[in-house]
């Protein structure tokens, strides 16, 4: 129960206190002194403030009471009753089968001594009574615990639908009779109505409608004998929506007894004749809905297992691709920073270079390297598109990293650094994409020595490959001549860590004999890679 602390406790016990109060006020103790009324009520009443706690003890506590106040003939008998019914109904919400069982078969033999009259038999009628009182609100109670689910759409014409058939066939099943029955015909009509209206909620309280159909077709084969055939077909479609609504065996196999029971007042009849046609065509009407509800019910979860499986399916489609995309943005922002970076920045300092040097020669030299540097990055951004195009083409972007590094060092000494190049020719052993990381490390060391040394400065770089590593260093000395450094992003380091991290190695640089030292360690499985 969702309500905390005492207070709920305290108004049980108020509550269970004021209505012995209200039954016994007028009719006394009975036997007993009428001073003892207001003891009997708080004896009768208060223990329903532990019936949330400890809802058996308070059962097995009233069954006692309904014994002893049914002994004096104390008038608090009828409250210990009806406290005990709720009881027990708590019990089969709160606890377990084994202690509703516990609370049931104790307050069913209160039931049957109460029932029972001084010096007249037990009936059968009064079995069924002794037993059926306190198995009610046991059964509600565990029902209650939620084998019907809250339905999830909000749509409402089913149960429009479900009202109109349910109004639909019980005045086309009565009108005809509505003026030769005993009772007024407004009597019937208003009657026939209201249980055919009551199907519009029977998707939503499947158990509820049954019990008011169940409990009319009882009212109707008493006092409205016209009306019970109709009754009985009402009854039928709320037992199809409970099978349908409800997927718990069990709660079926309850519901088809009881519907059986009621059904037997409509199929054996008043003469009270059994025969095994009747039985049999009892059970076979009966049946049918339950199984009609039943298929509809298993279609009906698995179209919203379908439904759920086909959500979860495009929301998983939807996370890969945003997935893909960020790593596609990833990866296109480090390439885009490493080819452009690399190639405008050699145009950019051989063009500043240019500036100082005599009109002639250098001047069309560094024209012509701008030009061709140009030319190169476009053939970059080509390619990158080529990988935005195919993600699966990376290697297009890198064919062949030994030439990426012969290229970048050629144009590094075009600039004026002077580049001292050292290739293992085992490098081509290390996997492609190995090799492509440290093609673009060299490529991004290189420019940074260019971008803070300068040209003139010397450049050792060496890549080799050898026990499951790939090492890269790119070592300059101390520049010939102190010049202002360029302003950087500081994004190149980082990238090269990026590359470096991202396949399980490791990178180190700092100063180094005046100079800088950048070393790039590789790893990749010792199998050797033919690309």
């Amino acid at each position: 129960m969702r309500w905390r602390g005492v207070a709920p406790d305290v108004l049980l016990a108020a509550s269970g206190v004021a209505l012995d109060l209200l039954m016994s006020g007028k009719a006394g103790a009975g036997a007993a002194p009428d001073w003892l009324v207001p003891v009997f009520a708080v004896l009768v009443g208060a223990p329903m403030g532990f019936v949330r706690r400890r809802p058996v003890h308070v059962s097995l506590y009233l069954a006692a009471f309904l014994l002893f106040t049914d002994q004096i003939e104390a008038f608090t008998s009828n409250t210990a009753q009806i406290l005990l019914c709720v009881a027990i109904g708590a019990t089969g919400y709160l606890r377990g089968w084994l202690a509703t069982l516990v609370a049931v078969v104790p307050g069913a033999l209160a039931t049957g001594l109460n029932i029972a009259d001084p010096g007249t038999g037990f009936t059968g009628a009064a079995w069924v009574y002794s037993v059926g009182i306190p198995l009610l609100p046991a059964l509600v109670g565990r029902y209650l615990r939620g084998p019907a689910g809250r339905l999830k759409e909000p749509e409402v014409t089913p149960d429009v639908l479900l009202a109109g058939a349910g109004v639909a066939v019980a005045v086309l099943g009565t009108w005809p009779m509505w003026h030769t029955s005993e009772q007024p015909a407004w009597v019937i009509v208003s009657f026939v109505v209201v249980a055919g209206l009551a199907l519009g909620v029977a998707r939503r309280l499947p158990a509820v409608v049954f019990l008011v159909e169940g409990a009319m077709l009882l009212l109707s084969n008493q006092a409205f004998s016209a009306a019970t055939s109709t009754v009985h077909v009402l009854l039928l479609i709320s037992v199809g929506v409970f099978a349908m609504r409800v997927a718990s065996w069990f709660w079926n196999l309850v519901v088809y007894v009881a519907a059986s029971f009621l059904a037997s007042l409509v199929v054996v009849g008043s003469e009270g004749t059994v025969t095994g046609l009747k039985v049999g065509l009892m059970l076979v009407v009966v049946a049918t809905p339950i199984a009609i509800g039943r298929y509809a019910g298993a279609r009906q979860s698995a179209a919203e297992a379908e439904r759920l499986r086909v959500r979860e399916s495009e929301r998983l489609a939807i996370a890969q691709l945003r997935a893909d995309q960020l790593a596609e943005r990833e990866r296109i922002a480090r390439e885009v920073h490493d080819i452009v970076a690399h190639h405008v920045g050699a145009m950019v300092l051989r063009a500043g270079a240019a500036r100082y040097a005599a009109p002639d020669g250098p001047v069309a030299d560094a024209l012509a390297d701008i030009k061709e540097t140009g030319h190169q990055v476009l053939e970059d951004l080509r390619g990158l598109l080529d990988v935005l195009r195919d993600p699966g083409g990376d290697a297009a972007l890198l064919a062949d990293p030994a030439d990426v590094v012969t290229e970048s060092a050629e144009r590094m000494i075009a600039a004026g650094l002077l580049v001292d190049l050292d290739v293992d020719p085992a490098l081509g052993e290390a996997p492609l994409v190995a090799r492509a990381s440290a093609a673009r490390i060299v490529q991004e060391g290189l420019t940074n020595v260019l971008k803070h040394a300068g040209p003139g400065t010397a450049v050792r770089v060496g890549l080799a490959a050898g026990d499951g590593e790939l090492l890269v260093e790119v070592s300059n000395g101390r520049p010939p001549t102190v010049r202002e450094p360029l302003p950087s992003s500081g994004q190149g380091l980082a990238g090269m860590r990026e590359r470096a991290k991202a396949l399980g190695g490791t990178l180190s640089a700092g100063p180094d004999g005046g100079g800088w030292r950048l070393s790039v360690t590789l790893p990749y499985p010792k199998t050797k890679v033919t690309t």
